[in-house]
């Protein structure tokens, strides 16, 4: 946006794609104003602007913008589930400086802020009612959407299994006080977050639905599992130990996954060269954690039948997944702290949620960091284009 239409938002005091702000030091309501343009629930098509640096009244708040308050308000998007996009710049308009955060309206309403759906009512903020989150939802339109939240049109309602939804997804996707006041059908909910692809009949499953409370995922998404196997040697000729798959919607497949690696994971003792014993386990649990449902995040579930394949060896373990980098992630930056992007960034969503993941982004960078303090080599990636393959090394 240039110039001259930012001084004309500026002093239009009654446009809801403004918000004015005097100093950043209430960031929740900052939040809370950029949830709200994600959304455009008035469907302007258009982006909301935040400026910070200005009265109510749009006269200049001689607020001094440095480098230090614009990576502040560059770092927001921590609890926003999906992530707005968001532009944060240094302006002069009409002769005062401003921090302008500049929000363009999200392709898969609605955007949360801590569990809630915010949105602009004329000049004033407030929560989403369901009618305003059922229009949200109907504002999606399918060549917009990532392949997660694609309809199924060979699935039906009958496939969910809407007691994993109602008692586990829910409680752990909402705060107490919206489930408790929430009077809206089952389908409302469903689609409030993503799991049906709309209201209007036939109501039809997202790929993330299937994935998350189906009732047999695999039956629609073929590679949607996790293939584990532990081998005596070195070699993928050598014996199998053991072998198993893992199965069942996403939330069942993680916690046999954890079951899994806490088993396979040996803990030495040392009490010969210590004055107390020492238990050193030869991969650490938390880094095995991260790189595995990275794998299950980034993955492409789309034009493959292949499954992440878990190969643990008497030396090392490989961790593969379909799909290579995605989105501003290439060949020659994977892995770097602060590049990453989402293949499936409603899945994502859902991981945050049930609380798989914790910080968007760090994976590898925590995964790395648990294998240094344990005394493991650092984790090998091979990247393709097809494919992204993780090497962790035994502790020795």
């Amino acid at each position: 946006m240039d110039d001259a239409e930012l001084e004309k938002l500026l002093k239009d005091l009654e446009s809801d794609r403004v918000e004015r702000k005097a100093s950043p030091s209430d960031r929740d309501k900052i939040r809370q104003a950029i949830c709200a343009f994600a959304n455009d629930l008035p469907n302007h098509q258009k982006p909301g602007v935040l400026f910070i640096g200005v009265n109510d009244d749009s006269s200049c708040a001689n607020l001094a913008i440095t480098d230090e308050l614009l990576l502040k308000l560059s770092g927001m998007l921590g609890n926003f589930l999906p992530f707005p996009t968001m532009i944060v710049q240094k302006r002069t308009i009409a002769g005062c400086k401003l921090a302008v955060i500049i929000v363009e309206p999200s392709y898969a309403p609605p955007v949360r802020y801590n569990g809630r759906v915010w949105t602009r009512v004329g000049p004033s903020r407030c929560t989403a009612s369901a009618d305003d989150e059922r229009r949200l939802s109907e504002k999606r339109r399918f060549r917009d959407l990532p392949f997660d939240i694609q309809p199924l049109s060979s699935a039906s309602l009958d496939d969910f299994n809407l007691n994993l939804f109602q008692q586990e997804y829910l409680p752990a996707s909402l705060p107490p006080d919206i489930l408790e006041q929430n009077q809206r059908t089952t389908e409302q909910k469903l689609a409030s977050v993503r799991f049906i692809h709309r209201l209007d009949p036939p109501i039809q499953p997202t790929n993330l639905g299937i994935l998350v409370i189906g009732k047999e995922p695999r039956d629609f998404i073929p590679g949607a599992y996790i293939q584990f196997r532990r081998i005596e040697g070195t070699e993928l000729t050598d014996p199998t130990k053991d072998q198993k798959e893992l199965t069942g919607s996403i939330s069942q497949i993680l916690r046999q996954l954890d079951e899994t690696l806490q088993i396979n994971i040996s803990v030495a003792s040392d009490f010969i060269t210590q004055p107390l014993e020492i238990k050193q386990p030869d991969y650490p649990l938390v880094a095995l954690q991260q790189l595995t449902r990275n794998a299950v995040l980034h993955r492409t579930y789309e034009s493959t039948n292949a499954p992440v394949r878990i190969t643990w060896f008497s030396d090392r373990i490989e961790i593969q997944n379909p799909g290579g980098p995605f989105g501003q992630v290439t060949r020659q930056n994977f892995g770097q702290p602060g590049i990453t992007d989402y293949r499936n960034p409603n899945l994502a969503e859902v991981l945050k949620n049930l609380g798989y993941v914790q910080r968007f982004g760090a994976g590898i960078s925590i995964a790395q960091k648990e294998l240094q303090k344990n005394g493991n080599p650092p984790p090998e990636f091979t990247v393709e284009e097809s494919c992204i393959l993780a090497v962790i090394r035994r502790h020795l």
